[in-house]
């Protein structure tokens, strides 16, 4: 029994014989030093219940999932796969074609079309920089080259017959190792599963090896898609190697950065592609909820997963993307709305809001974080004086800005929905103990999450998912006056509810900070409107040199 009178049940109101008692229930079995961490994460889910309860739901209100009798589509709808690309000045080989690292795609794919580059050339100049990189960014769980070499030469007799298959044809490319990849080991970034091989290609690589495009490597995650901290280490920021890249996508993050790549795939759940796009200084695209197929990939939370390109500019995310989406018959939550990329597109025709608070220094700022260390308030005026500049640059190319609101939820409701999936789709090694083995064992990392999730009750669950009906709704009239709109990356409420209510958004490097690390903005758009999405954020990407900017990485 617990004394009664330790410090800890004096402001926690649950104790390890709770926890224990509870497991009876539940036919499981923690052992006290898991009880233990568990106590304050389950005292603040007890907050969150709070926040579920307190929220108003009329008896209409239905769960944000559907239950469909379908188990399969054996006809996939088809969905137009096109690449246009803007007006290109001319590419020209250099004498170092180590030089062509940090090119975008679509510079990359004239040196190939033009056949001034062969794919091989290119192929063996990234797998080069990735091998010799890799010791200082951790950013590589497994090299394909042999894979790799295969389809570069493959991609090279195609194209010297004539055969060419659009601007990936013979591009290098890394992916996130959650995308399984026959012959390779899809380890998840978990010491669980560090020996896994699942005998298939995920629906993503099946794609981009349609397209022509050549994998390199499975890039690292942070474990089971949270953080950068994967089985090997910590995969660390290019432009500063003594902080990590951020995560889950760290090591597309990483790579694509680097110039280890010619683009990455990643995926989000709550940030995971914002995020480290963000830290690494790269334009990303986190689609609309249900476009791109999740067959092969890992599955984190079922409702909330989302797959998309990591990038070194806006229209190359563009291009990866028509590779990508569209549904392909395994996963049933893909929709075939059509990708109608067009880089001629002009943006002025679209309504772009943004919120106007979230680029004014509050009154009164934050000066400390939560573990008690100081903000330094210079860096608070110069992070917000970064993004407000965005908003100038936007009004001088034209762009009438409209100030909008969003929804007033309480987030804290929500969290629930993807600690209970995500602590489903891991039961198995909670109940082993195999989650002991993972490299991160703190409170609010994973391990100590699923075991408290066990607790999260079924109708607080229910009840979460119709709040988040609810704020679809609540979404659904403010994007009803706009198309698109700005904010900053890190703005958390943003975040957080596009990632509920599966709003695509588009990440760009916006400057940097005192560190000389980079800074992002967002932009967001309506559901299924990434074509648009991307063309504002081209628009602002046009008219600044952020991404232009490439970090130098020291080696040890």
């Amino acid at each position: 029994m617990t004394e009664a009178n330790t410090p800890e049940e004096k402001t926690n109101p649950i104790t390890p014989d709770h926890v224990e008692n509870a497991e009876a229930l539940l036919g499981i079995e923690f052992t006290p030093a898991e009880r233990q961490q568990m106590l304050e994460t389950l005292a603040n889910r007890l907050g969150q219940y709070e926040a579920i309860r307190n929220t108003p739901l009329d008896n209409s209100i239905p769960m944000a999932l559907q239950f469909s009798v379908a188990v399969d589509d054996p006809q996939p709808a088809d969905v137009p796969r096109a690449y246009p690309m803007s007006a290109q000045p001319p590419v020209t080989r250099p004498d170092n074609l180590e030089d062509v690292a940090f090119y975008t795609v679509t510079q990359l794919a004239e040196l190939i079309r033009t056949q001034q580059v062969t794919s091989v050339e290119l192929t063996e100049m990234y797998l080069d920089r990735l091998h010799r990189y890799n010791e200082v960014l951790q950013c590589v769980v497994s090299f394909t080259d042999d894979l790799a070499m295969e389809q570069a030469r493959r991609a090279d007799a195609e194209i010297a017959q004539g055969y060419y298959r659009g601007p990936l044809h013979g591009i290098p490319w890394g992916a996130k190792d959650l995308l399984a990849t026959k012959g390779y080991k899809t380890t998840w970034g978990a010491m669980p599963y560090r020996d896994q091989s699942i005998d298939m290609d995920a629906t993503v690589v099946q794609r981009l090896e349609a397209a022509g495009a050549v994998l390199i490597a499975k890039l690292t995650m942070g474990a089971l898609a949270y953080g950068d901290i994967w089985f090997g280490g910590t995969t660390k920021n290019p432009w500063d190697i003594n902080e990590g890249s951020s995560g889950s996508s760290a090591g597309p993050g990483s790579a694509t950065a680097a110039g280890l790549v010619g683009f990455s795939i990643g995926t989000e759940t709550m940030g995971s592609i914002v995020s480290p796009s963000t830290r690494c200084g790269i334009s990303g695209l986190r689609p609309t909820f249900g476009r791109v197929s999740r067959n092969g990939a890992m599955a984190l939370c079922w409702s909330m997963d989302k797959i998309g390109p990591m990038c070194r500019s806006v229209e190359d995310c563009a291009l990866v993307f028509s590779a990508i989406y569209g549904p392909d018959g395994q996963d049933l939550t893909i929709t075939p709305q059509p990708f109608n990329w067009n880089p001629a597109l002009d943006p002025h025709s679209l309504r772009i809001g943004y919120i106007p608070q979230a680029f004014e220094m509050p009154a009164e700022p934050v000066t400390q974080r939560p573990d008690g260390t100081e903000i330094d308030i210079e860096d608070t005026r110069h992070y917000y004086a970064t993004n407000a500049a965005v908003l100038d640059v936007m009004r001088d190319q034209g762009f009438d800005l409209v100030p909008i609101e969003l929804p007033n939820t309480d987030m804290n409701a929500l969290y629930v929905i993807l600690l209970a999936e995500a602590a489903a789709a891991f039961d198995e090694i909670t109940r082993n103990h195999s989650d002991d083995t993972m490299q991160w064992q703190e409170d609010n990392a994973w391990p100590n999450s699923f075991r408290a999730a066990r607790f999260i009750p079924a109708v607080e669950y229910i009840n979460a998912n119709r709040i988040r009906t609810q704020l679809m709704r609540d979404m659904a009239q403010v994007m009803q006056s706009i198309d698109v709109f700005i904010v900053p990356s890190f703005e958390a409420n943003a975040l957080q509810i596009t990632n509920y209510t599966g709003h695509p958004t588009v990440v760009v490097p916006d400057g940097f900070t005192r560190r000389n690390t980079p800074q992002s903005i967002s932009f967001i758009g309506g559901l299924y409107k990434e074509a648009e999405t991307l063309a504002v954020a081209k628009a602002y990407q046009d008219a600044t040199d952020w991404h232009k900017r490439y970090p130098t990485v020291p080696l040890t």
